[in-house]
């Protein structure tokens, strides 16, 4: 058996099966890192990735709008990175920051 150090990140949407990710959690003796993310170590055979997602698809009902975003930590380097179930989306914050562009006047510019 080998190990590694998971963090995971998820996004269930307001009605999504957040007793099934709590179960899966708690049964890895994950910590609390924040709001929807969690750290634990993880015992696999020979893929990581796969025998995670495996272990999470048979706990979790997980509909297509769910998001499960791991990094995967073997010994102390990042193995892997990346969204397991889901995709990213536009951020919440994209916009607020300025450019030069948006504070620039038009006639500045011409």
């Amino acid at each position: 058996m080998k190990k590694a150090k998971i963090w995971l990140s998820y996004d269930l949407g307001v009605d999504g099966d957040y007793n099934g990710m709590y179960y899966f959690l708690d049964e890895h003796e994950a910590k609390e890192c924040g709001d929807s993310i969690g750290i634990f170590s993880f015992e696999y055979e020979n893929d990581v990735i796969n025998e995670l997602k495996t272990e999470i698809k048979e706990e979790i009902q997980l509909r297509k709008s769910d998001r499960v975003y791991v990094i995967v930590y073997k010994g102390k380097e990042i193995a892997k990175a990346g969204f397991i179930f889901g995709k990213r989306k536009i951020t919440p914050w994209h916009g607020y920051a300025q450019t030069v562009e948006d504070v620039l006047d038009i006639n500045e510019i011409l």
